[in-house]
């Protein structure tokens, strides 16, 4: 219990900075970072106006992250869980905003994971599941972003989740795409029952990913 509380206090105080981070990288392709310095209630600090997610949807977002880590993540997967859920919060709220994973998030999250897959599992066996995992699921969503309607941020993502997934073993990266996949459809058909969605809207998967990889891990740190 104590795990969890810690753990929401911290993501909750987390979600303040990256709700900025948030406002910052939700732009379209090719315009400006964004300037304005947003509170939790989703105003600019400067002029008052509207900006970034809904109020505290962030802190909401990184609070439940928290707890979930803080109450069921093992000791040794903490600082990569975490660096996860940090990179991981500002990734999906800015696809679910304008549609993309920009490169200014996704290489420092997979140089990151990259450096602290070791700290999680000192076995070289681990590593090289982690290595080939990774590959793995980035050549999967390559083909994907090839033949399919999913964007080459997607693809650049997939590495990173997929090197998390591995410190699981190879049920955990399986698990991994199931629950992306569930997590998509179902956020697509509350979409349509809502009608805020069509059969040709494009839809964010990188929220899915994401938290289907935290789904995955958490349920693989207690078989």
């Amino acid at each position: 219990m104590f795990g969890a509380v810690l753990g929401a206090v911290l993501g909750l105080l987390a979600g303040v900075p990256l709700r900025a981070a948030v406002a910052r990288h939700a732009v379209p392709p090719g315009a400006p970072p964004g300037r304005c310095l947003p509170t939790p209630l989703g105003r600019c600090v400067r002029h008052g106006e509207r900006v970034g997610p809904p109020p505290l949807a962030v802190e909401a977002a990184t609070a439940a992250t928290g707890a979930a880590l803080g109450a069921w993540a093992p000791g040794r997967w903490l600082p990569l869980l975490i660096w996860l859920a940090l990179l991981g919060t500002v990734l999906a709220f800015v696809d679910a905003a304008v549609k993309r994973l920009p490169d200014a998030l996704t290489l420092p999250l997979f140089l990151g994971t990259a450096a602290l897959v070791p700290l999680a599992d000192p076995d070289p066996e681990v590593w090289l599941r982690c290595a080939l995992a990774a590959a793995a699921l980035g050549l999967l969503f390559l083909l994907f972003a090839f033949f399919a309607p999913m964007g080459l941020g997607d693809a650049k993502l997939a590495p990173s989740l997929g090197a998390a997934l591995a410190l699981g073993g190879w049920r955990a990266v399986y698990g991994g795409l199931f629950y992306m996949w569930v997590l998509a459809a179902l956020w697509a058909v509350a979409l349509l029952a809502l009608r805020r969605a069509g059969r040709r809207t494009e839809l964010a998967f990188g929220p899915a990913m994401l938290l289907g990889t935290l789904l995955a891990l958490l349920a693989a740190a207690h078989r």
